[in-house]
């Protein structure tokens, strides 16, 4: 796969959803490479489209006073927090075989079937990032694995229970430190995706029931000390992204 990544800093939601929107189009009419955005989100609650309204538990006054904005948006899940110090990955990539015209930019984004995911193979797509996810961590010293019926990426409870600030109630189940979310569009191409935490400031998970779950949230502060700057977590994703789907680009925005 022909893919470019690119790297957008801090950015509020709003124009990151709309940019996906945009590029999404140009991707499946061939005018752009599959791109794999990374970036960092200010403060924010996002439901998707499973989302239950009563898993937000701060009052509008408390949002206001912490600087969250909340969204309804068109990917799976539930709800889940962004903010500063959290990798936010939003993959745009084409999990259906796109005919591109001869005229096209990009003619041999996909060479062929063999390069492709399966049509319509959602799941599959999921667990890929989920094994992005656990290589890139597996990089930077922590064991992460996934969990049967659950996406997103996970620490048992012998990884993480030197966490100081975690509930010593909640040290014997697994941790949730990556979510994923993800909407494939009527052209197959991928939108919404993961987010990593870093070094967030994990209050602000005592402001939603995460993804719908009472199971523990940590971040690799939690794990990792010193945590690795948010470069170098990018690069480790970055790298683990290209050998999982394949890539030859990389830039910034």
């Amino acid at each position: 796969m022909n893919l470019q990544i690119v790297d957008l800093g801090l950015i509020d939601y709003e124009p990151a959803w709309k940019l996906q929107d945009e590029y999404a189009v140009e991707i499946a009419a061939g005018t752009r490479p599959p791109t794999l955005l990374l970036l960092e989100h200010p403060h924010t609650f996002t439901f998707g489209r499973k989302g239950h309204a009563e898993n937000l538990l701060w009052s509008p006054e408390e949002l206001t006073r912490r600087g969250v904005s909340v969204h309804w948006v068109d990917r799976g899940g539930d709800v889940t927090y962004h903010g500063p110090g959290q990798l936010v990955g939003y993959p745009l990539i084409p999990l259906s075989p796109i005919s591109y015209p001869p005229n096209s930019l990009i003619p041999n984004s996909y060479p062929d079937a063999s390069s492709r995911l399966p049509n319509a193979d959602y799941v599959g797509y999921v667990r890929k990032l989920e094994e992005t996810l656990i290589a890139a961590l597996a990089r930077l010293g922590v064991v992460g694995g996934q969990r049967s019926g659950l996406s997103g990426v996970w620490v048992q409870a012998d990884v993480w229970s030197r966490c100081a600030r975690c509930r010593p109630e909640d040290k014997a189940k697994p941790a949730k430190i990556a979510a994923i979310g993800v909407k494939v569009d009527a052209k197959g191409v991928t939108r919404h995706g993961f987010a990593l935490n870093v070094n967030p400031d994990m209050e602000y998970f005592d402001g939603i029931i995460a993804c719908g779950l009472s199971e523990p949230v940590v971040a690799l502060a939690d794990l990792l000390d010193p945590v690795p700057p948010m470069e170098r977590v990018k690069a480790e994703v970055a790298a683990a992204f290209r050998e999982i789907f394949g890539s030859d680009g990389t830039k910034r925005a």
